[in-house]
Order: structure tokens, then C-alpha cells, then sequence
């Protein structure tokens, strides 16, 4: 049922002891999929906490007017047995809410199987504005996006391997000698670079291993399960068991390389940069900067859309 406006309550006309008993009233007579409409004369975040704390995660809470002088908020119920959107599956379906998730810290690749109230509640975030904005990023026009969440997994696959293993396999040399450079030159005054310096070769250890098993291993069995979809092969067991196994193994591995690259963060400041910084010095913060964020996509694409698929494609090839 889609939510209606014309379910209204105007707090402003009730008595303060009766604003929240009336509303949750309200919101329980509700049919799942329905919708109560609040309008108020201040922002009524509060009621949102006491229902979630109450009530549980069963409801939608969309501002429709924020002030200055009222406010609307449209209250839907949702549909039992319906789950919460991950970070992960949010930001699969329109990647410009990434953008978001970065400004908050919130982790949509490798912490990506959280929803948005358990990521903000473990940080202490409040979930209120994160969903407002998040919200206004679904009311933005949206330029075309490239469709990874539309491609097969075949093409998903190579294109992960074509940008970014070609990526990782093109920065990481770079960013090891320059690693190396600035601890040899600063090290005496900043010590915390030769534990970046240490970071970056035990990232470029376990990445090199990881994308090797990806591309002889896991990529070429997804590929497989695509051509036997097609019909273009028979299907076949495969040495490892069910696709999961080496699945969990993948993300584990990203867990492991984005708590490195987490760390190499928190010990830099944030990449802050002191006044006696080279050019070397530059150089290296930005790669590492800019090297975290593709890998944060390149495990987008892994963990939230080509393994979920690659699963559910298994299960459905061997159920048959």
C-alpha cells in the first residue's frame, strides 16, 4: 500500500502529556505499508528514538517540512518480514550515497552487511540527519552512473580485474618506494612513517596474494557458473565446495587490508601533513589517500554485488 497524506495529526493542538501516547496510538493502529503524517511546531527527533527504543526498527521516518516555524514527518510502518537495506545493498543500488557513508566514516564495503541504524548506533552517529541526507540524495537529479549493479558477472568480474587489480598492481609499486623514501628522509622526525612504511609492504603482500587467488581461482568459477546460466557448458562441482567457502576467505582478506590501510590513517592524522613536508611527502600521503578510496569501490563491487550474486546464482544452478 503506498503511504497516504492524508493520515494527519497535528500535535500542536494537544496537550503535552498526550503527544506521544496519541501518536503511538496512532502509529499502532496502523496497517503495515500505511503511513501517519505529524505536524509539529518543533523538531520532533526525540519521538523518533523513544519509538525506535520502544517499538523497535519497524518504521520509516521521512521529514516532508523542517521548519523554521513547522514540521512534517511521515511515519510508515513497515511490512513485516521486510528487512532494512544494508550499507551495502544502499549503496549498490545508487552509489552516490557512498559520498555520505565517507563523510560519517561509515564503512559500506567490508562493514557493508550492517544497516544504517546498527552502523550509527555502534559510532554513535546520529541516524536521524544521515537519513535525512541520504534521503535528499534520492530526491537529487541523478547523472547516469556506470550500471555495475545491472552487468553480468562475468563482465562485473573482468572489469574488476581490468581497473582496479590494474590499479593496485600499477600504484602499489610507486607507493612503496615513496613509503620507503620519506622514512629513510623523515623518519627521525616523524617516526609514526616507518610504521607506515611497514604498513604499506605487508598491504602489498596481502593484496598481490589476494587478487592472484581472485583471478586464477574464484574469478574463472563465477565465470563458469555465468556460462553454465547461458547454457554454454555443463555444470560441474568444484574443488572447493560451495562458492561461499572462498567467498568468505575474499572478504575476509579485505577486512584485513582496510583495518592496514584504517591504521595507516589514524597514525598519519587523517593524512595531516607537517610543515617540514617534501614533495616525496606529498606525493605519498595522496596516492595512499587516493589508493584507499578505489579500494574501498573495488571491495564495493566484490563484497555487496558480484559475491551476493554469485551465491544466490550457485544455489539456483545446483538447485535444478
Amino acid at each position: 500500500m503506498q503511504p497516504t497524506t492524508d493520515n494527519m495529526l497535528d500535535v500542536t493542538t494537544l496537550e503535552p502529556r498526550m503527544k506521544h501516547p496519541t501518536i503511538f496510538s496512532r502509529f499502532d493502529a496502523l496497517a503495515e505499508g500505511q503511513s501517519l503524517t505529524i505536524h509539529n511546531d518543533h523538531d520532533p527527533k526525540p519521538l523518533y528514538y523513544q519509538m525506535l527504543g520502544e517499538r523497535g526498527n519497524v518504521f520509516h521516518w521521512e521529514y516532508l517540512e523542517q521548519g523554521p516555524v513547522w514540521w512534517r514527518v511521515r511515519i510508515t510502518k513497515r511490512v513485516a518480514g521486510s528487512q532494512e537495506e544494508t550499507l551495502g545493498q544502499m549503496a549498490a543500488q545508487d552509489l552516490r550515497k557512498v559520498e555520505v557513508f565517507k563523510k560519517y566514516g561509515l564503512d559500506f564495503c567490508c562493514g557493508g552487511k550492517q544497516t544504517l541504524k546498527e552502523a550509527c548506533a555502534e559510532k554513535g552517529l546520529d541516524v536521524v540527519r544521515i537519513e535525512q541526507e541520504l534521503q535528499a540524495v534520492d530526491r537529487a537529479p541523478q547523472a547516469k552512473p556506470l550500471p555495475y549493479n545491472e552487468w553480468g558477472l562475468d563482465f562485473l568480474a573482468d572489469y574488476i580485474v581490468n581497473t582496479h587489480h590494474h590499479y593496485v598492481q600499477k600504484s602499489l609499486p610507486d607507493i612503496r618506494a615513496y613509503a620507503d623514501k620519506v622514512a629513510t628522509v623523515h623518519g627521525d622526525r616523524h617516526p609514526e612513517l616507518t610504521n607506515v612504511q611497514a604498513i604499506v609492504q605487508q598491504v602489498a603482500q596481502e593484496l598481490t596474494a589476494h587478487m592472484m587467488k581472485e583471478e586464477r581461482v574464484l574469478f574463472p568459477y563465477i565465470k563458469s557458473l555465468v556460462a553454465v546460466s547461458k547454457g554454454e557448458q555443463t555444470i560441474k562441482a568444484s574443488p572447493f565446495g560451495t562458492v561461499r567457502n572462498p567467498v568468505n576467505m575474499m572478504e575476509m582478506e579485505h577486512d584485513i587490508v582496510a583495518r592496514d590501510l584504517e591504521e595507516i590513517r589514524a597514525v598519519t592524522q587523517n593524512y595531516a601533513l607537517p610543515d617540514d613536508a617534501c614533495g616525496s611527502y606529498r606525493l605519498l600521503f595522496s596516492m595512499l589517500d587516493e589508493f584507499e578510496q578505489d579500494l574501498h569501490l573495488h571491495v564495493h563491487l566484490e563484497n555487496n554485488i558480484l559475491f551476493p550474486k554469485a551465491i544466490e546464482l550457485e544455489a539456483k544452478l545446483f538447485a535444478h
